[in-house]
């Protein structure tokens, strides 16, 4: 499980991320709601511009190269002129500005894409009274219908894309991060494994020639010689071990082999040291089921180590003198499941994914290797899946590999 340092630590980043978050969207709103302001203020003065152009009775000339040059030039924003009754004045293209009017289009098409544009316009912002004065006593009212910059437009995008761009990285970060990390807890897998096989290579030597010699001065005991027997067994056990040591890191050849045979091999090995580790009165049954010999593809020392590994997982976990493990074996066109069911004390869901973690262990002894080595195995080398099928507290856990030809 993560460290409740760890875990502090990760709720900090991503409560400081979501600040980050609403603060850019706070601050970006803001900044829009300004311009808003702004192109409202702009709008407005060209109503009253409008107004003032059409009824004052002094001389416009100068007044109008002032309303073209700053008033228009300040316009980035679209806009069109209409009746009380929204429909567009008799010259469309007159009343439009910022406005783009196809002009293949019928006079009919062309006013109903513009009566389309300002009901869009008035979505957007509430139009603007323009009062023109036809007489003394009589006046014409117009609306102004005025919508966003395309600057607005892409601001109110701008901390989408900025969010959108830091989770990309953030995202590109953690894969890289992660790939790394993998990479080095596989070199730190390879340089261990392949120093211990190195290790114990050269006693492992020694041992094989001093039980050599012993054998030459026990010729005459039987006891002796059965008991050198089991020796030189273990010593075969760890070269074995030794050689498993040094495979990890390099690409394993794979070999059909008979599935039935190499468990048998590794129960029949457990079973017979069973009452030394556990002591007499602990009575595990172990067996296999299996409808007919199943043959797969697979480095039978690797898979042995498998094998023992779910084992040694099993025995652990049974609390009681008594207990099973039971191997149910099944081929499915391609697929083969091997089920690995025992009648320990269970594992809580929870933990389902953190069992496989490398120095996970509910155990006081060990050092939580054993199942994460078990995984890799399976699925680095064989191309298969090893989980958890199922389990209940008190009941019992089964593990299935699935190998795949």
């Amino acid at each position: 499980m993560a460290s409740p340092r760890s875990a502090n630590i990760k709720l900090i980043l991503v409560i400081t991320a979501v600040v980050l978050v609403i603060a850019t969207l706070v601050y970006t709103h803001y900044i829009v709601r300004q311009l808003l302001v702004k192109e409202r203020k702009v709008a407005d003065l060209y109503a009253r511009s409008l107004e003032f152009l059409v009824n004052s009775p002094v001389d416009q000339s100068e007044i109008s190269f002032i309303f073209n040059e700053v008033v228009l030039q300040s316009i980035d924003f679209p806009m069109a002129l209409t009746d009380d009754k929204n429909n567009p004045l008799s010259d469309i293209r007159l009343s439009v500005r910022n406005i783009h009017i196809d002009s293949t289009l019928t006079q009919t098409e062309q006013r109903k894409f513009l009566a389309s544009m300002i009901n869009d316009l008035d979505g957007q912002n509430p139009p603007i009274r323009v009062v023109i004065k036809t007489s003394k006593s009589d006046s014409l009212v117009q609306l102004l219908h005025y919508g966003e910059s395309d600057f607005v437009t892409k601001l109110r995008w701008l901390p989408y894309i900025e969010i959108a761009l830091a989770g990309m990285f953030i995202l590109l970060g953690y894969i890289g991060f992660s790939y790394i990390k993998r990479n080095e807890q596989s070199n730190i897998w390879v340089g261990m494994a392949k120093e211990t096989a190195h290790q114990l290579g050269t006693p492992l030597s020694s041992l094989m020639g001093w039980i050599e010699m012993m054998k030459e001065h026990a010729s005459d005991n039987p006891k002796q010689l059965g008991t050198l027997a089991e020796m030189e067994h273990d010593l075969n056990r760890l070269q074995k071990v030794t050689e498993r040591f040094s495979k990890i890191g390099s690409k394993p050849s794979l070999k059909e082999e008979n599935l039935n045979e190499v468990i048998e091999s590794v129960i029949g090995y457990y079973k017979q040291r069973l009452p030394s580790r556990f002591g007499k009165d602990k009575q595990i049954l172990m067996t296999i089921n299996s409808p007919t010999q199943i043959f797969v593809q697979i480095n039978r020392e690797l898979f042995e180590w498998v094998i023992e590994n779910l084992i040694k997982n099993a025995l652990d976990a049974m609390e009681e003198n008594t207990g099973s493990i039971i191997f149910s074996l099944q081929q499915k066109g391609k697929i083969t499941y091997i089920d690995a069911q025992d009648t320990g004390k269970g594992i809580d869901m929870k933990y389902k994914k953190d069992i496989f973690r490398p120095g996970y262990s509910t155990k006081k002894r060990g050092w939580g290797l054993g199942l994460s080595l078990s995984k890799r195995i399976i699925e680095d080398y064989h191309r298969g899946k090893l989980f958890v099928k199922e389990s209940r507290l008190g009941k019992g856990t089964t593990f299935r590999i699935k190998l795949v030809k």
